[in-house]
C-alpha cells in the first residue's frame, strides 16, 4: 500500500463506540469523502490509522 491507497479491507462495520470502520479503522467522513481528497489528505489519514488500533490489554 503506497501512502495514498485506500485501508479498506472489505471488513466494513462502524464501531458504536469509537465511531471507526472496523475494518481499515477510518471514520465516516474519511470513508465517505476518500475519493475526494488529495493524496496529502490521503496520506495524512493513512498515516494516523496504525494510532487507532486497539492496544492489547495487559494482564497483571
Amino acid at each position: 500500500m503506497t501512502g495514498s491507497d485506500s485501508p479498506c479491507i472489505r471488513v466494513c462495520r462502524i464501531d458504536p463506540a469509537s465511531g471507526l470502520c472496523t475494518g481499515c479503522l477510518r471514520t465516516l467522513d474519511e470513508i465517505a469523502g476518500w475519493a475526494s481528497f488529495s493524496e496529502a489528505e490521503r496520506r495524512a489519514i493513512n498515516a494516523v490509522l496504525a494510532d487507532r488500533a486497539p492496544r492489547p490489554v495487559e494482564v497483571s
